[in-house]
C-alpha cells in the first residue's frame, strides 16, 4: 500500500483577538477558576453527547488524534502522525507512545482501535453521528501498539473530521455501568480529571499532574495552569452575567445580546465572541408528517418569514442571520442564497391558496377540510439556550399575523424528543450544530437509513443522495463544494426541507485577573482551561 505522508508541524500558536486573549505578564500556575455555563451535560461520555455547548466543560477532560489550525489543517494530539493512502480509502495513525489515561491505564493501540469498534455497535452509538462513521470502516488493525490502520469500504471525505475528533475513552470504561451517563468512572486522557459532579448545581475538575501532550494549537505543554476549575450551572443570561458582575464567578458564556453591553469596552472585563462552524440554528420542516408534507406549505414558512427584525429585536443586533445550510465560515459555505428568500409574504400566502389553505376560522388561522394549519415545533428542553425561546415565540407571532399558520411550540425533555424523533410524528424540529467538513451535512441530510442522525426533515431525495455520494466520493474541496452548492439550491429553494435563522456563535466574558481563555481553533468555540492562568489581586 503507497502511502502520502501528511506534514503535522509541531510549535504552532494561537493567535487573534477573537480567537484567544493572551495577557503580556508571563503566567504562572496554581488557583482555581470558577465559569458560570449555560448548558448541564446530559451525558459526560463525549461520544455520546449531543450537546455542542457541553463542550466547553468535557474537553477539559477528553481529547482526540488530531487537531485543528484556524484553516482546518490537522496538527498532532494523541496522534502524532497520520498518513493517508493515494485513493484516500487507508488512514493510518502512529499514536504517541508517552500518554495515559487517567486510570493509569496506557494509551496504545488496542485502546484506539476499541473506541473505534464502537461506532459500528448499533447498541451504543445509536441516534448519533458514530454510527454514521462506523457504518463507512471496512476494517481496523493494530499492526504493533503504536499503530492503527482503518480501512474504508470505499472513499469517503468526510471520515478524518469524524475519525480525527472522536474524544477516546480508556478501555476500562467499556465495562463500567456509567458508560451511558458518563462519570468518574469513564477516564479520559484530559488535562484535567472529573473530581465531582452535582447534578443541577455543579461540576468540578482538578488537574491532572501527569500531563505532557498537549496538541500543538495550544500555549504552552506540560500540566495545566489551574490546580482547580468548577462549572457552575446557570442556565439564565441575567443570572450568569448578574454572577460576573458581583465576582461570584471568574468568567460565563453564552451571553445575550441584552447583557453583552455590560462587558464590552469594560477595563474589568475581556469580551470575545467568534461564530461557530455547522449547522445554523433552523427550523427543519418534516417532509413525512402533517401539513409540511406538501412543498408549497414549507415553500411558505421559507418565503414568507422576516428574520431580521426578529434578531435584532431578540438579539440587539449580536447575532448574525443565517442563510444556507452550513456556517458562514465553513470552507464549504457558498454564499449565493443570501438575500435570495424571506420576507415576502405575498408569494408564501398565495403558495398557500395553492396549497388548498384558503378559508380562515374565527381566530385568523388558516383551514382546509375543516382542520386548521397547525404545525407542532419540537424544541428539546436541554438545548434551549440563547434566547432561543424568545425567538421562538416571536416566530410563532409572525407566522400567525402574516401567514395564519399555527406554529404550536412543544418543549420536551430528552426521553420524549428521542421517542418524537423516532416516530417521526412532528411538524419541525428547531436545532443547530456544530461539526465541519461536510459531516454537519451528512448529518443532517443522509437518508435515516444511511445513518443520517439528524436528518430532522427526513428527506430521502434521489437528487440529494446523488450529491451527497458525489461529494463524499471525492477528496477535491473544489468539487466538494460545487456538489454542497448544488444540494443546497436543491434543499432550500428548491425543497424547502428547513428555514435557517442565525449562526450559532460563543461569547466568553472574563475577569480582567483571567488570562489566556478563547476559542479553539477552527470551530471556534470555547475551549478547555489548560491554557488558562489567574493573577487574581
Amino acid at each position: 500500500m503507497k502511502f502520502t505522508s501528511i506534514a503535522l508541524a509541531l510549535g504552532f500558536s494561537l493567535l487573534g483577538s477573537t480567537i484567544n486573549a493572551v495577557a503580556a505578564d508571563q503566567p504562572v500556575s496554581g488557583g482555581s477558576l470558577t465559569v458560570g455555563v449555560e448548558t448541564e451535560p446530559t451525558t459526560f461520555n463525549p461520544q455520546l453527547n449531543g450537546q455542542d455547548k457541553a463542550e466547553i466543560t468535557l474537553r477539559n477532560f477528553w481529547e482526540s488524534l488530531l487537531a485543528r489550525r484556524p484553516d482546518g489543517s490537522f496538527v498532532p494530539w494523541l496522534a502524532q502522525s497520520y498518513e493517508a493512502s493515494q485513493d484516500g480509502k487507508v488512514i493510518r495513525f502512529n499514536l504517541r507512545q508517552d500518554v495515559t489515561f487517567s486510570n493509569g491505564e496506557k494509551f496504545d493501540a488496542n485502546a484506539v482501535a476499541d473506541n473505534f469498534r464502537q461506532t459500528q455497535v448499533a447498541q451504543y452509538c445509536a441516534g448519533t453521528s458514530l454510527c454514521l462513521m462506523g457504518s463507512h470502516i471496512e476494517k481496523i488493525e493494530t499492526p504493533d501498539d503504536h499503530t492503527v490502520v482503518i480501512t474504508l469500504k470505499e472513499v469517503y471525505s468526510p471520515f478524518l473530521s469524524f475519525a480525527a475528533g472522536l474524544q477516546i475513552l480508556a478501555p476500562a470504561s467499556w465495562k463500567s455501568p456509567q458508560l451511558k451517563s458518563g462519570g468518574k468512572d469513564l477516564a479520559g486522557t484530559g488535562p484535567f480529571i472529573l473530581e465531582s459532579y452535582e447534578k443541577g448545581q455543579q461540576v468540578t475538575y482538578v488537574k491532572n499532574p501527569k500531563y505532557n501532550w498537549a496538541p500543538a494549537t495550544a500555549q504552552h505543554q506540560g500540566p495545566a495552569y489551574l490546580d482547580r476549575v468548577t462549572y457552575r450551572f446557570l442556565p439564565e443570561s441575567s443570572v450568569r452575567t448578574g454572577a460576573l458582575l458581583s465576582g461570584q464567578v471568574d468568567a460565563i458564556e453564552g451571553i445575550s445580546g441584552n447583557d453583552a453591553g455590560e462587558f464590552k469596552d469594560n477595563p474589568d472585563f475581556i469580551y470575545q465572541h467568534a461564530l461557530n462552524t455547522g449547522t445554523p440554528y433552523s427550523l427543519f420542516l418534516n417532509v413525512e408528517y402533517g401539513p409540511t408534507q406538501d412543498v408549497k406549505v414549507r415553500q411558505a414558512l421559507l418565503q414568507g418569514l422576516d428574520i431580521d427584525p426578529l434578531l435584532k429585536s431578540v438579539y440587539r443586533g449580536e447575532r448574525t442571520r443565517a442563510w444556507g445550510i452550513t456556517s458562514p465560515i465553513d470552507p464549504l459555505y457558498n454564499k449565493e442564497l443570501e438575500g435570495k428568500y424571506g420576507n415576502n409574504p405575498d408569494a408564501a400566502n398565495t403558495l398557500l391558496d395553492e396549497a388548498g389553505w384558503k378559508t380562515r376560522d374565527g381566530e385568523g388561522f388558516r383551514t382546509k377540510d375543516g382542520q386548521r394549519l397547525r404545525i407542532e415545533l419540537i424544541q428539546a428542553q436541554a438545548t434551549v439556550r440563547d434566547q432561543r425561546d424568545v425567538l421562538l415565540q416571536a416566530i410563532q407571532a409572525q407566522a400567525r399575523q402574516r401567514l395564519g399558520v399555527d406554529l404550536k411550540l412543544n418543549y420536551v425533555d430528552s426521553g420524549t424528543y428521542a421517542d418524537v424523533r423516532k416516530s417521526g410524528k412532528f411538524g419541525t424540529i428547531a436545532n443547530s450544530n456544530t461539526p465541519t467538513d461536510g459531516v454537519d451535512i451528512e448529518n443532517h441530510y443522509r437518508p435515516i437509513a444511511q445513518g443520517g442522525a439528524i436528518n430532522y426533515s427526513r428527506v430521502n431525495d434521489e437528487k440529494i443522495n446523488g450529491l451527497l455520494d458525489k461529494a463524499a466520493s471525492t477528496l477535491d474541496l473544489k468539487q466538494r463544494r460545487d456538489f454542497y452548492s448544488q444540494l443546497q439550491q436543491v434543499a432550500l429553494p428548491q425543497l424547502a426541507l428547513a428555514v435557517p435563522l442565525y449562526e450559532p456563535e460563543d461569547q466568553l466574558a472574563t475577569a480582567s485577573y483571567v488570562h489566556g481563555y478563547g476559542f479553539r481553533s477552527y470551530k471556534q468555540m470555547p475551549e478547555s482551561v489548560y491554557d488558562v492562568w489567574v493573577t487574581k489581586p
